[in-house]
């Protein structure tokens, strides 16, 4: 899966824009993670990176960053996210991203070293 990383002027609508640009385009947004208070950017989890560029550039959006990130299916349950985390940093992986989808369980990780993250969960 990929995370791209969109500049989201914060103003009434903005995410309405995203959300029809996508759908008709027909892409899904598996997750998405965003606080205007932290900057006016939005991450965004996609399976067509290519395909999500180009619907959000044809709307007007700034789309930078694009990564590939880890999608780890967690437990709903106190401590999960401990001994995910855990693990990663057992291996010496750093966590500079993270959040969840929609529709399940499931944790978004960015790491700086996803091949050693991988092979530890």
């Amino acid at each position: 899966m990929k995370d791209l990383t969109v500049r989201v002027e914060d103003r009434i609508g903005a995410l309405a824009d995203i959300g029809e640009a996508t759908g008709r385009a027909g892409i899904n947004i598996e997750g998405m993670s965003g606080d205007s208070r932290q900057g006016e950017q939005l991450h965004v989890l996609v399976e067509d990176a290519s395909a999500t560029r180009e619907a959000l550039e044809g709307a007007g959006f700034d789309v930078g960053d694009e990564r590939d990130v880890l999608v780890v299916e967690v437990e709903d349950r106190p401590g999960t996210l401990g001994e995910v985390a855990r693990k990663l940093a057992g291996a010496g992986v750093n966590i500079d991203l993270i959040y969840s989808t929609f529709g399940g369980v499931k944790a978004v990780i960015g790491v700086d070293d996803a091949d050693k993250a991988r092979s530890v969960l």
